[in-house]
């Protein structure tokens, strides 16, 4: 089976999905968007690793940015931020370059390593499209984090690729009917900038509690 194009998710986006599935459900379905400081800090970062005009080759090392990607199994489409292709015995052809590469995706990220899996199995998509389009295995990618300044070497494993269809799927059936995760309280609600739209508090209130605290005095 393969997605009609104007059905593809984006590749981004699967990270908000497994962060917050309501989150990625205000963004995608109800098209709501605010920015806050941590927002406009992590897009810039990614502005300048998606910057298409640095190229960058050295020894048996190409660095590709800002690299378009699309998977029509999965229904997605999206870049990533840097792909390094590195000289390989066992690896695969390139158009227009000499010897045989591995290939390698590279997410960069504004904070720091999260304790779920949001940010590798972002970077398992990134694999995944990449495979599909190239015809190869990818075994490894990496993620930097701008806080701590480090790359963290991710292996794409099958259990990785599990969640990951698994999770392209969902969001595909929740855009198909239209339907938006109810809100749940937790404690990185506070650095979200759709708190306001999202209004997570509303989970821990019962509808006696929401009636009379916003109700009865009217």
């Amino acid at each position: 089976m393969e997605y009609a194009e104007e059905d593809f998710v984006q590749l981004s986006g699967i990270q908000h999905f497994i962060f917050c599935r309501r989150q990625w459900g205000l963004i995608n379905i109800a098209q709501v968007w605010e920015e806050n400081f941590l927002t406009a800090e992590g897009r810039i970062m990614h502005d300048r690793a998606h910057d298409p005009f640095i190229k960058e080759k050295r020894n048996d090392v190409i660095i590709s940015r800002a690299m378009p990607v699309i998977s029509r199994r999965m229904g997605v489409t999206g870049e990533c931020d840097v792909v390094k292709f590195t000289k390989a015995d066992d690896g695969i052809t390139l158009n227009g370059r000499e010897g045989k590469f591995k290939v390698c995706p590279i997410e960069y990220k504004r904070g720091s390593p999260k304790a779920d899996d949001s940010d590798r199995i972002q970077l398992t998509a990134q694999a995944m499209c990449l495979e599909e389009m190239l015809l190869c295995r990818i075994d490894e990618g990496a993620l930097f984090y701008g806080e701590t300044r480090r790359r963290e070497r991710v292996e794409i494993t099958d259990e990785l690729r599990a969640k990951t269809e698994k999770a392209f799927r969902e969001m595909h059936d929740d855009l198909r009917f239209g339907r938006i995760a109810a809100p749940e309280s937790h404690v990185h609600c506070g650095a979200c900038s759709l708190k306001d739209a999202c209004m997570p508090k509303l989970a821990r209130l019962s509808v006696s509690d929401y009636i009379r605290l916003n109700v009865e005095d009217l």
